[in-house]
């Protein structure tokens, strides 16, 4: 099964446990009287529908090379990730406000068997975070990563809602706002997660150096081909789930114009075969006295 197939169903399961999860925690939350709770529910309703553009953003960076688009569409995949934060955005300032004006307002305290629903809530966003994160290192998609993190924060926000609630039930009369208060909480940390998603996928589209690690694996397998004395520039451009190789390499200055054209061949053969993420591999051939030249 490819990466970008991969992918597709793990996204699948994002959206399934997703949608399952805000209905329940739409009703305990009205019938628990519980506003983090509902808060929640607001999040996890946005993590539907985010994971629905991801898993279009999947679908359409999966789509092979053409005329216009020669490296692919990958790119789309951080694009999409940047709507993902909106949604993000957008759930977590609509719960700041609402806790905000619940706090102002008197009303009924959360109802203990909120605590319950809670607790395997946290347990099986937690399972689910791990299940994607590590589709996400296996896959090196943006968009899946960004997901992951979605069931991380509704996790941590879960545990906030299950503080709240067990500090208004244990302080009794008064302490009825403090379900309020951990809402408020939860929405200053689903707007930290944006940021953490925010930043890798803008490094994607600016072509950041982020790749030290494969540039090393690159730089090992290409001085074991015999003919390659050494390597010199190596960049990396990744779009979507793949990466784009831009390497230098020196050869003996003596050798024909033909041979270390075959040599070229045979490191970039070798490196599509042992690295199975590389999409291309553009390669420069220097001869090997003018490698302190330029």
């Amino acid at each position: 099964m490819s990466n970008e197939q991969k992918a597709i169903n793990t996204t699948w399961f994002s959206m399934g446990s997703n949608a399952l999860l805000a209905i329940i925690k739409w009703v305990a939350g009205y019938f628990g009287h519980s506003y983090a709770l509902i808060a929640d529910a607001i999040e996890s309703t946005t993590d539907f529908f985010s994971s629905f553009l991801v898993l279009l953003g999947l679908k359409y960076a999966s789509r092979p090379a053409d005329k216009n688009h020669p490296y692919g569409h990958g790119k789309a995949e951080p694009l999409i990730t940047f709507m993902v934060v909106g949604f993000l955005i957008t759930s977590a300032l609509i719960i700041a406000h609402e806790s905000i004006q619940n706090i102002r307002t008197p009303h009924e305290g959360p109802k203990a068997w909120t605590l319950f629903i809670l607790a395997a809530i946290i347990l099986w966003k937690e399972i689910s975070y791990q299940l994607v994160i590590r589709k996400s290192r296996e896959t090196k998609s943006t968009l899946l990563k960004a997901d992951a993190w979605h069931h991380r924060s509704d996790a941590i926000t879960s545990v906030t809602a299950f503080i709240g609630i067990s500090i208004a039930l244990l302080m009794g009369k008064g302490w009825e706002s403090a379900d309020d208060w951990a809402a408020l909480a939860a929405s200053a940390f689903i707007l930290y997660n944006c940021y953490l998603i925010f930043r890798p996928a803008l490094g994607e589209i600016m072509d950041e150096h982020l790749y030290d690690d494969l540039i090393d694996q690159i730089r090992e397998i290409a001085i074991h081909v015999d003919g390659v004395t050494g390597t010199e520039k190596c960049q990396v451009r990744k779009v979507g789930m793949r990466y784009f190789i831009d390497l230098h390499i020196e050869v003996d200055g003596d050798i024909s114009v033909r041979h270390g054209h075959d040599i070229a061949h045979a490191l970039k053969a070798k490196l599509m075969s042992e690295l199975p993420e590389l999409a291309d591999v553009l390669m420069h051939v220097e001869p090997e006295e003018m490698k302190n030249e330029e």
